[in-house]
């Protein structure tokens, strides 16, 4: 019987039949290629040959006028009108398994970190799934321990719950990943760096992530300056390994960075193909695609393991209500706000107490949790309400306890709430710190 998985490969990887097509027209990144009418259906992938005989991999994206609607992988350098497109149906599915931990592949499921070749796990994992039906699903578990104070206290994060990061460029999304990569309580994590900047990837994986980290990740990398299908392919493999992982009973932690590229490199997709852009230029499947994907994410069934996800959303000009981001937010479970104004006075994680919910609360806390953290959130709205009043020098002490209150306990939640990178706090010790500043800032007040 364990010999019936290998036979199946090799069946798969059979050569079959080779059609081919002529490149009739280029319009930008797409290609129009005539004679496999029938044969190429919108994802089917095929190959293309360019004048100095490189292979160059497409997928079929649309249809136009008889002619299939080709987008490359790769550069479209070479390819000249009447030059062979051809399938032979030698494309696999991924087959992510234990031997990929540790190591980081790009879109097509290739090592890039220079380990050598990339073992392969028993079943191969489809790009496109559904998740488990939803009546099928186990609930959502219970309390993460991230090691974060400001996420365990006031965001907390339960095994198999979905959360958006929300913030601009520049203001730590990155670095809060890294810290739920190190310290979260999961057996292997699944990162998705989605249209990253190519010198911040080493960064990450050797600063941010570190030895401890990669050691129980998978990481899958396509950079900003990669095409769009490699973009949109990096995304879905993430979900498609952490589905694999999942499948074998671990709670996988499943983190993108972000899903905003995801949404870019599909509008850059469907616009090529020909769809018409409605909100902010984004075309339909757009907001088709983002459902689908983030659904794959969550609990899993009594089989199965569970997909933690934690999805960074990156916010055009710090606009939360931009499309991507509301829809984004109406899927997810609760959201993270990480606030530049908090990072501009040194708090890091720069999270936005107040803008920030997770969904669910209160069930994951204990009763007493509850109350310590709605103390200390409403000491934090009082804060935020008087805070031009308290710069300026308006309010004088002594005219409202609650406020008094407030002004004191602002400067120890502030400390207690920064956080390095490499600092863990279990969750106990986070409430027991809670307390004692709440009790001390009490004390102060007259």
């Amino acid at each position: 019987m364990r010999a019936l998985p290998a036979l199946a490969d090799g069946i798969e990887r059979l050569p079959s039949a080779v059609w081919r097509g002529e490149v009739r027209n280029a319009v930008g990144m797409t290609l129009e290629l005539d004679g496999l009418q029938r044969l190429l259906g919108v994802g089917d992938r095929c190959r293309v040959e360019a004048r100095d005989g490189r292979s160059v991999l497409c997928e079929a994206v649309g249809f136009r006028n008889g002619r299939t609607l080709l987008m490359a992988f790769e550069s479209l350098d070479g390819v000249a009108e009447g030059c062979f497109g051809y399938t032979a149906g030698e494309f696999s599915a991924p087959r992510p398994g234990p031997g990929w931990l540790g190591r980081v592949v790009d879109a097509l499921g290739r090592p890039v970190d220079g380990k050598g070749p990339l073992p392969s796990g028993d079943t191969a994992a489809p790009l496109r799934r559904q998740p488990p039906a939803a009546y099928t699903r186990r609930r959502v578990g219970a309390k993460l321990d991230t090691g974060v104070r400001v996420l365990d206290c006031f965001v907390p994060i339960c095994r198999g719950q979905r959360l958006g990061i929300f913030a601009g460029s520049g203001v730590g999304k990155s670095t809060l990943l890294s810290m739920l990569a190190r310290h979260a309580d999961a057996d292997v994590n699944v990162i998705g760096l989605i249209g990253e900047r190519g010198r911040e990837v080493q960064e990450f994986i050797q600063d941010d992530l570190g030895p401890e980290g990669l050691a129980r990740s998978v990481v899958v990398v396509a950079t900003s300056d990669e095409p769009p299908l490699m973009r949109r392919q990096a995304a879905l493999l993430t979900l498609a390994a952490a589905e694999a992982f999942r499948d074998r009973g671990a709670h996988v932690l499943c983190m993108m960075d972000s899903v905003t590229r995801f949404a870019m490199a599909q509008r850059e997709i469907g616009l090529a193909a020909g769809e018409p852009p409605t909100s902010k230029g984004y075309p339909p499947t757009v907001f088709a695609e983002l459902p689908g994907l983030l659904e794959r994410a969550g609990p899993g069934t009594e089989a199965q393991g569970d997909i933690t996800g934690i999805f960074t959303v990156l916010v055009d000009g710090d606009d939360h209500d931009e499309p991507v981001a509301d829809a984004v937010r109406g899927i997810l479970d609760g959201h993270i706000v990480l606030d530049r104004r908090i990072g501009e006075l040194g708090r890091y994680p720069a999270v936005n107490l107040l803008r920030s919910v997770s969904r669910t609360l209160p069930a994951c806390h204990t009763p007493h949790q509850n109350q310590v953290m709605r103390k200390a959130k409403a000491l934090a709205a009082t804060y935020e309400a008087m805070r031009e009043l308290v710069r300026i020098g308006a309010y004088k002490r002594g005219a409202d306890a609650e406020v008094d209150e407030a002004v004191a306990l602002h400067p120890l939640l502030e400390t207690f709430l920064t956080q390095w990178k490499d600092d863990r706090t279990p969750s106990e010790g986070t409430f027991a710190g809670l307390e004692e500043i709440l009790a001390l800032s009490h004390m102060e007040t007259p």
